[in-house]
């Protein structure tokens, strides 16, 4: 057994918010809109055009990613931007994007 996961403490809630967020984020298409937010407040228009789909796609991706609490919004003018709103979530994109995603 490896020393440094010896006295580690497996909460069951988070390894089942684990699994919730892993399992919204499998999808291709809302990694890749996690992958386009990273550290940014982006709206909806403009995660339609750097992922290149439908806003009606989008905008049903967006709301699993904000009801797993993933996602934060803020709606300023008649404008809705959205971003990562978890400090854990973003240190996860950033290294997925750094194993998986080319440079």
């Amino acid at each position: 057994m490896d020393k440094d996961n010896e006295h580690i403490n497996y909460n069951d809630a988070d390894i089942a918010r684990a699994a919730r967020c892993l399992k919204a984020m499998s999808h291709p298409l809302r990694l890749k809109i996690l992958c386009v937010l990273g550290n940014n407040a982006i709206s909806v228009q403009d995660i339609v055009e750097q992922v290149g789909t439908s806003q009606s796609n989008i905008s049903q991706h967006l709301a699993i990613l904000r009801e797993k609490n993933i996602l934060g919004s803020k709606k300023e003018a008649n404008r809705v931007f959205y971003f990562i709103d978890d400090e854990r979530m973003l240190k996860l994109i950033k290294m997925m994007r750094d194993v998986f995603c080319s440079h």
